[in-house]
């Protein structure tokens, strides 16, 4: 064999040596490119799903800290509504005597109740035990409250409230304010309610 030849042998061997190294370099050039991108899309999930995670929870805490508010309000209304009828039960007797809805055979058993049950509310609202009972039935007391006033306003009886005092003055937009500010309880109440049963998230209300 000429050493022509042999040359161009050895010339075309090299070459040949070369694309392929310049293949499995071009290919793991490609491979890295494929797997910065896949720890890209990887990395751009992770953040998103993490400052979805932070928003759920601020809407979260921001919840938990509005029906701790109410519940804690709510505590407090109770529990003032219920001293002044405890220390006065013959003076609220007659103001439940003035709503003419109950019977007669009722009147002194309401008037001796209420006060009481009023006062478990309360406790039970701050001190967080048996919440989720606590909620439905403070609930349905309000909304009691309010048929009661609204009764009345109907059938065109101006009379006192009794919610907080037994003993206060009666003016000409009184009806109307205890009506307001019986609705305005009813809505704070029917928060906590729906946030406690639609979430069933009792525990998370209490300290």
């Amino acid at each position: 064999m000429n050493p022509t030849d042999e040359n161009e042998i050895t010339g075309n061997t090299v070459r040949g040596d070369n694309d392929h190294a310049s293949l499995r370099s071009e290919r793991s050039e490609g491979d890295s490119d494929t797997m910065l991108k896949e720890v890209s899309c990887g990395a751009n999930k992770a953040a998103g799903k993490l400052c979805r995670n932070f928003e759920k929870k601020d809407r979260w805490n921001l919840g938990k800290v509005a029906a701790l508010t109410v519940r804690f309000v709510l505590g407090a209304v109770f529990l003032y509504a219920s001293v002044d009828k405890i220390l006065h039960p013959q003076a609220f007797a007659e103001i439940v005597y003035n709503y003419q809805i109950l019977p007669d055979s009722l009147i002194n058993v309401t008037a001796l109740i209420l006060p009481w049950l009023e006062l478990l509310l309360g406790l039970s609202l701050i001190s967080g035990i048996c919440l989720p009972g606590s909620v439905l039935l403070a609930n349905l007391l309000l909304v009691t409250f309010l048929a009661a006033l609204l009764f009345n306003a109907v059938r065109g009886l101006d009379i006192q409230c009794g919610c907080f005092s037994t003993s206060a003055l009666q003016s000409e937009s009184a009806m109307i304010w205890y009506l307001v500010r019986e609705v305005l309880f009813l809505v704070l109440s029917g928060y906590l309610f729906c946030y406690i049963f639609r979430g069933k998230r009792a525990s998370s209300l209490t300290l």
